[in-house]
């Protein structure tokens, strides 16, 4: 698509979203087109900075993810310390945790993208992340359904930094294990490598710029995983396969709220919607070129896409929800997401390397 009928297209949409559902959400789609541009245009994979430092021992990937950890932090947490109405993306630490996040960790190196990689990359015309984003959307919706039932492996109440060590005190603690993270790094890569490059830090700078905006104009950090599973559930529900009054995830009243409402409602769909307009714009005047796959690897994509959208919700999100909205919010989930999705990477490119991807 050319960038001006997309340009037109995306002003089209934003006037019809203020006339018929509200200017909060018409400005979010904004803040979701510039996550799009972000994301493509400095191609800052969250997938393909932790598959770059395991096989090639290039820290430039994970860097920028530091640095916008680091930035987002310093912007979200003294916002919700100052704001109550603002929300915190707090998860219980779990059995489903452990077992989401390192499910999540190998599938997206095998499907070559995580929930804001699938969204960009489709975006960008990827036949595979074309593909796996429907079936991402269906495993979301799944492992939201089956998540009570994982919960009954275990469980603790969600904890929060802020509430336990105060504003100051949790952005000590985080940028502290940052840092530890950071030494890690350099550990595993060695003396002479290259830490920084232009696009990962331009790219991170945005990024928290634009979490931010989402933070304070959601009222909750920014998430693409619900989004997706709510697309499903609702699909679900009209063709009558799914009574969501059954669902313990499902009949909460926010979830069973916006089972009733227009998905144009639901902030995390807008901004996906806002990042595929984004990626698009991008691929327009940068085509993306991808290498053909077999049938197999195509079979073995299309179900790492499934399991990685249903280990997505049992994990509490996805690189962008536990990650980097659950540590730069204070929630000691994300924590316990990274090491568990780092050892899941491990294991998925080997398997990635097996099947020749």
């Amino acid at each position: 698509m050319k960038r001006l009928p997309l340009a037109a297209l995306v002003a089209a949409f934003f006037i019809f979203l203020v006339m018929s559902v509200s200017v909060r959400q018409a400005v979010l789609l904004l803040v979701g087109v510039g996550m799009g541009a972000a994301l493509a245009g400095a191609r800052f994979g969250f997938t393909t900075g932790w598959r770059e430092l395991i096989e090639q021992r290039d820290p430039r990937g994970v860097t920028g993810q530091i640095m916008l950890l680091a930035l987002a932090s310093l912007a979200a947490l003294p916002l919700l310390g100052q704001f109550s109405e603002l929300q915190a993306a707090l998860g219980p630490p779990s059995v489903s945790l452990l077992v989401g996040a390192f499910l999540f960790g190998m599938t997206m190196q095998i499907a070559d993208g995580c929930g804001s990689g699938t969204l960009y990359k489709a975006g960008l015309g990827v036949p595979l992340n074309m593909g796996i984003l429907p079936l991402f959307a269906l495993g979301s919706f799944l492992g939201s359904a089956h998540l009570d039932s994982w919960l009954t492996l275990g469980q603790i109440e969600p904890v929060s930094l802020s509430e336990q060590l105060g504003t100051g005190g949790a952005l000590a603690l985080t940028f502290t294990l940052l840092a530890l993270a950071l030494i890690a790094v350099r550990a595993w890569v060695g003396a002479g490598r290259q830490w920084l490059e232009k696009r990962w830090l331009w790219g991170a700078m945005a990024l928290a710029v634009l979490a931010t905006l989402n933070l304070l104009l959601a009222g909750q950090p920014w998430g693409v995983v619900y989004g997706f599973g709510l697309w499903a559930a609702k699909v679900s529900v009209a063709l009558g396969a799914f009574d969501p009054t059954v669902n313990a995830f499902w009949s909460q009243s926010g979830n069973a709220l916006r089972l009733t409402q227009t998905v144009l409602m639901d902030v995390t769909t807008i901004t996906s919607i806002g990042i595929l307009a984004g990626a698009l714009w991008v691929s327009a005047k940068a085509p993306s070129v991808s290498q053909p796959l077999s049938a197999q690897q195509w079979a073995i994509g299309l179900v790492a896409g499934f399991v990685l959208g249903y280990s997505s919700r049992l994990a509490f999100g996805c690189n962008v929800g536990a990650m980097l909205s659950g540590i730069s919010t204070g929630s000691l989930h994300g924590w316990i997401w990274v090491p568990l999705a780092f050892g899941g990477t491990m294991v998925g490119v080997r398997l990635r390397r097996c099947y020749g991807f």
